[in-house]
């Protein structure tokens, strides 16, 4: 007798932990039949940054038409899907909220089960979705706005936290350096662009390093001293070359990042390497971390930069593997904003 083919499944995603309306309908954890993404960054640009209770405002006016998108762009209906996920933190408690009533209501509406996923696990499962042959363990590197972690993927859902930041994250160093010298929000892609022009050599930044945790990141000492020059520069009267600024304070974090990685790598033995969050999407990050990666015999994965920032099919990624082990949230699902990684 044959075995019974097995049964595609198929996941509803839902991301509203920031500022992106994202729905997708992803496919055994690495296929994406549709991803859109709604972006707010034209509304919160005047202000320099994400207004949270803008954002959360947008996410409800915004949701249903795009989840209706997702829907339809993937030729499935409600009824089609298997299971609702959603990301449930870390994030803006009132834009993850959103996102969990929507998913709630709709799993109860529809009789599917309900997944919560973790945002940064999302992050670090969007290199499934186009490197198909990535299996754990290996060791992943998340930078965005709001976090930078070294992550080791254990399995699929098993993560150890090797290292975090102490105090900025490298996204929020790159939007605070990027106001500091006229570019605006948001600073990871104006910095990354401007800093082609510029001498990545031209100005020392420092590099921090921490002594007793030596995969622990350090950025305030980093942004402190490019404003403390571009004070310096503006005392004696002397032109700031905002190019080489950027390329500077860029080669900075780029030269941190990956040293913490790779030595990591090397020490825990692990011949894997991946990048996720929107700082991966940075173009010295992506090639400095390819070279060093080949130089040591690691094998390199990063996603294409639509799935770097905020989506939804990175969701759909994680959720998939959730589901297969068993896991359900119950109708009590909540936001919680500042949620650990590997806990539910």
């Amino acid at each position: 007798m044959m075995n019974e083919e097995k049964k595609d499944i198929d996941i509803l995603a839902i991301e509203t932990s920031c500022d992106e309306t994202a729905a997708a309908v992803v496919r055994n954890g690495r296929e994406v039949l549709s991803n859109i993404i709604y972006t707010q960054i034209k509304l919160h640009t005047v202000f320099g940054g994400v207004v949270p209770e803008i954002a959360s405002r947008k996410h409800i006016e915004k949701i249903n038409p795009v989840i209706e998108a997702a829907l339809a762009e993937a030729g499935k209906k409600l009824s089609d899907i298997d299971a609702v996920a959603v990301t449930y933190g870390p994030g803006l408690v009132g834009a993850l909220l959103v996102g969990v009533a929507e998913a709630k209501a709709i799993a109860y509406g529809t009789k599917k089960p309900l997944i919560g996923v973790h945002h940064i696990e999302g992050h670090i499962s969007a290199n499934y979705i186009e490197h198909k042959e990535l299996e754990p363990p290996f060791l992943c590197l998340v930078a965005s706005g709001g976090h930078s972690h070294l992550v080791l993927v254990r399995d699929y859902g098993v993560y150890e936290i090797i290292g975090r930041t102490r105090d900025d994250a490298a996204g929020e160093a790159f939007d605070k350096v990027a106001r500091a010298i006229g570019l605006g929000y948001p600073g990871g892609p104006k910095v990354d662009k401007l800093a082609r022009q510029g001498n990545p050599r031209a100005i020392t930044f420092p590099r921090a390093k921490i002594a007793d945790a030596p995969d622990d990141f350090s950025f305030s000492g980093l942004k402190s001293a490019v404003l403390n020059y571009l004070n310096q520069c503006q005392m004696k009267g002397e032109e700031v070359n905002k190019a080489d600024v950027a390329a500077s304070f860029q080669q900075s974090v780029v030269d941190v990042l990956t040293d913490h990685t790779i030595q990591a790598a090397k020490r825990l033995k692990i011949d894997k390497v991946a990048i996720a969050g929107g700082v991966a999407s940075n173009s010295t990050l992506r090639g400095q971390m390819k070279e060093v990666c080949e130089k040591n015999g690691k094998k390199f994965y990063y996603p294409s930069p639509v799935y770097c920032t905020d989506n939804a099919a990175m969701i759909g990624a994680a959720a998939y593997y959730e589901y297969m082990k068993g896991s359900r949230a119950g109708w009590d699902l909540n936001a919680v904003p500042n949620l650990k990684i590997g806990s539910r």
